[in-house]
């Protein structure tokens, strides 16, 4: 930590959500383990700076819930299934850190022991305190929520300093950077702003709940190599969501 040649971190406590299709790489389905490497990568640079890590990812490249509602299934059944697909991404990027030589828990909202921990609050404090990577896994445990919407509960309750929503952009931008070459890109853009508008974020129970608590969220390109460390040293492109 001492290094001087190291970036000043702005942020002791800091939670990265992620979507499930970020871990599919060029995949139309499932997890590519290079690319689950790869993120693992990304965070184990940022751990050893000495931030304390939270992870959420959603289930997406597994099982998508409003899809299966969708299709005729009951809503609640489809949920509970996309947070069944959580918890499996959820071990796969363990695996990866671990190979890495992090220390790892899964943390569960839906008590499955065999393969997890449940969430208690205090002791998944204890092991960020101890530098363990908490990935929190199955949502909030409760249907029609989001993986958003769970991100920034349990970062709110593990008192995290920021969100970082890492995407396949570098920031929010006005419209669709893919489809209009003109979208202009947010520096800094105020919750009620993305609600208002629809910049699509996160969910709007998400927002809410970061605006209610004065909780940052940080919109950054995943797909940049050592984009993560960069943005929490303050550098890179990124869009900053705050009141």
């Amino acid at each position: 930590m001492g290094n001087a040649s190291e970036p000043k971190v702005a942020y002791k406590r800091v939670m990265l959500k992620i979507s499930g299709e970020a871990l599919m790489g060029d995949q139309g389905y499932g997890l590519h383990p290079p690319t689950v490497a790869r993120i693992a990568h990304e965070v184990k640079t940022v751990h050893d700076l000495g931030v304390e890590i939270c992870m959420v990812i959603g289930g997406g490249n597994i099982f998508r819930g409003l899809q299966g509602a969708a299709q005729g299934m009951e809503r609640a059944t489809a949920d509970y299934m996309g947070m069944l697909a959580t918890v499996m991404n959820a071990l796969g990027m363990q695996a990866a850190l671990e190979a890495e030589g992090i220390f790892t828990r899964v943390i569960s909202a839906i008590p499955m022991d065999q393969v997890c921990e449940p969430y208690i609050r205090r002791r998944a404090i204890r092991h960020l305190e101890k530098k363990r990577v908490c990935i929190f896994a199955a949502g909030t445990g409760n249907p029609y929520f989001t993986t958003d919407t769970a991100a920034t509960l349990r970062a709110n309750e593990m008192g995290c300093e920021a969100i970082f929503k890492g995407t396949k952009v570098d920031g929010v931008y006005d419209k669709d950077p893919k489809k209009f070459p003109d979208a202009k890109r947010y520096e800094t853009v105020s919750y009620d702003e993305v609600l208002q508008k629809h910049l699509g974020v996160m969910d709007a129970s998400a927002i809410a709940l970061a605006r209610d608590n004065n909780l940052p969220i940080i919109v950054f390109s995943l797909d940049e190599p050592g984009g993560f460390r960069g943005v929490l040293s303050g550098q890179g492109t990124y869009t900053r969501v705050q009141g």
